[in-house]
C-alpha cells in the first residue's frame, strides 16, 4: 500500500461498485432462500435437532434439496455409500454447471476455490448471463453474488429454527414441506414450458423412469435407481429431446434466441 493510502481507496471502490452491481440481481434470490431456509429451519426443529444442526449443515453443505434429503439420512440408520450416492445422484446437475463456468473463473486467484464451493443453481444463472459493466470486476462480481446468496441461505435456516421453537402450535408434520417443494418446482417447470405436449417428454420420461423403479423396488430401495436411469436416460436421449425442443423453430428456453443482445442481463452499477 502507499504512503497515501490511494491504493486501499481504489480497491475499496472496486469492491463497492461489485457489490452496488451484484445485489440488485440477488434480491428476488433472497425472498425465495429466507423463504426456503425457513422451511428447512423449522423442518430439522420439528425433528428435534439442536440450532447447529441446521446452520452448520446450511453454512458448510449449502445445497438446498440435499439439505432437506439429509435430515432423513440423519435419522436412518447409517449407510455412507447410499448417502453418497444419493448426493452425487441429487446434485449431479453441478457437474455440468462446473464445466461451463472453467472460462468464467480462469484467472481468479483466490477467489476460485470459493467460488467453486458456493456456486448454486441461482448464482450459476446470475453469473453466466449477466453483463457486467467495463468498470465493475468480474471476479468481485461473482464473488458477491454467491457470496450473498449463501447467506440469505444461511439466514433463512437460522430464522426458521428460530420461529420453530416460538410457535405456539406443533410442527409435527412439517416435513411435508419437502414433498410440496418439488412438487411445486415440478408444476412450475411444466406449466412455464411453452409448446405441444413433445415438449414435456424430459419431465415424462423423469415421471414414468421412477413411477417404474418404484412399482418393481418398492418405496425403500427406488430413489438411487431411479435417479441414475433418468441420468442415463437423459444423456442418451439428449439429441432427440434437443431435436423435439427445437422442432417448431423456437427455443424455448429463450424465446429471443437469435438476438444476442438479448441473451444477456443489463447490469447496473
Amino acid at each position: 500500500m502507499s504512503a497515501d493510502g490511494v491504493e486501499t481507496k481504489t480497491g475499496g471502490r472496486v469492491v463497492g461498485r461489485a457489490f452496488r452491481a451484484a445485489f440488485p440481481l440477488t434480491v428476488p434470490i433472497a425472498a425465495g432462500f429466507l423463504f426456503l431456509g425457513c422451511s428447512y429451519g423449522l423442518l430439522m426443529h420439528a425433528k428435534g435437532f439442536a440450532f447447529l444442526y441446521p446452520v452448520c449443515m446450511a453454512y458448510f453443505i449449502f445445497a438446498g434439496s440435499m439439505e432437506f434429503v439429509t435430515v432423513n439420512l440423519l435419522l436412518s440408520a447409517f449407510n455412507p455409500i447410499v448417502a453418497f450416492m444419493l448426493s452425487l445422484m441429487v446434485n449431479a446437475r453441478h457437474l455440468f454447471y462446473g464445466l461451463s463456468m472453467l472460462g468464467k473463473y480462469k484467472n481468479m486467484g483466490w477467489k476460485k476455490p470459493y467460488l467453486i464451493f458456493a456456486m448454486c443453481d441461482e448464482s450459476f444463472a446470475i453469473n453466466s448471463s449477466a453483463k457486467i459493466p467495463a468498470d465493475v470486476d468480474r471476479g468481485w462480481f461473482m464473488l458477491f453474488v454467491n457470496l450473498l446468496n449463501r447467506w440469505y441461505w444461511i439466514a433463512g435456516t437460522a430464522l426458521g429454527w428460530l420461529v420453530g421453537g416460538l410457535l405456539p402450535i406443533s410442527t409435527r408434520g412439517i416435513e411435508f414441506v419437502l414433498t410440496a417443494l418439488f412438487l411445486v418446482i415440478f408444476l412450475d417447470q411444466w406449466m412455464g414450458t411453452k409448446g405441444a405436449m413433445r415438449a414435456h417428454m424430459p419431465a415424462m420420461i423423469g415421471v414414468l423412469a421412477s413411477a417404474v423403479c418404484l412399482a418393481l423396488l418398492g418405496p425403500d430401495n427406488f430413489m438411487i435407481p431411479s435417479l441414475v436411469s433418468m441420468l442415463v436416460l437423459f444423456v442418451v436421449l439428449r439429441p432427440w429431446l434437443d431435436e423435439l425442443k427445437t422442432g417448431d423453430g423456437v427455443n424455448h428456453d429463450n424465446p429471443d434466441h437469435g438476438n444476442p443482445a438479448d441473451d444477456n442481463v443489463e447490469v447496473t452499477a
